[in-house]
């Protein structure tokens, strides 16, 4: 009989089970990989409210607080119309200017009396100052020689008036270069010597039953001639505050 007349392979009966496989248990599943998401599709940790009531509540606590500044502001410019201090070297007077030459130099003994007019163009405010120191000089670049310092005391600029302050000072036996010396005393006899005046206080407002904290002020008032004011002339000076801020009266 040829080959072709029986089959290859004989058919399996039912429940069979072949050695040679491996043992598979009935009902067994291996469990579900949880599937790994990228970065921008995991779940984002939700922010706790009391921390977004807290930022809402300083966000309008501060949006109130400027509000209200800047409606205090603007009725205290309306209500008050400030205007600064003005400040003026209304005279000044040598009483004696006198060079002396000696073995060991040259010599200047001097006294002086300078008025300065503070002015305050307010109608509702009252302008406070505290302890003031005031230096006096004359001459310019190279020929300035101090004549003295003195300290005034604690004044008041009230409503729309004007304060006058007489400063004295003296210089005893100041030694100074011939040439500055003679270069100084004809300035003094041609009146046209230059006369600077620097002082140094602290200033506060009152308005309203109010008072503020003093601010610290220099006022400059340089370059001015006897000749000027005798003939009434009272040059403009500059207060410097804040160390930025220049404040020509």
């Amino acid at each position: 009989m040829s080959e072709s007349a029986f089959p290859s392979a004989l058919n399996k009966p039912p429940g069979y089970q072949d050695p040679n496989s491996p043992a598979i248990h009935p009902g067994f599943r291996p469990p579900p990989r949880k599937p790994v998401l990228p970065p921008s599709f995991r779940p984002k940790k939700k922010k706790s409210s009391c921390c977004r009531v807290c930022c809402c509540f300083c966000c309008i606590f501060f949006s109130l607080l400027i509000a209200l500044l800047l409606i205090f502001a603007a009725v205290f410019f309306f209500f008050f119309n400030p205007k600064l201090p003005g400040f003026h070297v209304k005279s000044f007077q040598i009483s004696s200017f006198n060079v002396t030459e000696n073995f060991d130099g040259t010599h200047l003994d001097s006294a002086t009396t300078t008025v300065i007019e503070v002015k305050n163009p307010n109608g509702r405010m009252t302008y406070y100052y505290g302890d003031t120191v005031v230096d006096v000089s004359v001459g310019e670049g190279g020929d300035e020689i101090e004549l003295g310092t003195t300290k005034m005391p604690k004044f008041t600029s009230k409503k729309q008036s004007t304060t006058s302050l007489k400063v004295e000072t003296k210089a005893s036996n100041k030694q100074v270069d011939d040439a500055v010396a003679n270069r100084l005393l004809a300035g003094y006899k041609a009146k046209s010597l230059a006369v600077n005046v620097a002082a140094k206080t602290k200033v506060g407002v009152s308005f309203g039953g109010l008072k503020t904290g003093m601010l610290g002020v220099t006022i400059n008032c340089k370059g001015i001639t006897m000749k000027q004011l005798e003939g009434g002339d009272a040059p403009n000076c500059v207060t410097h505050t804040l160390r930025w801020i220049d404040i020509r009266s």
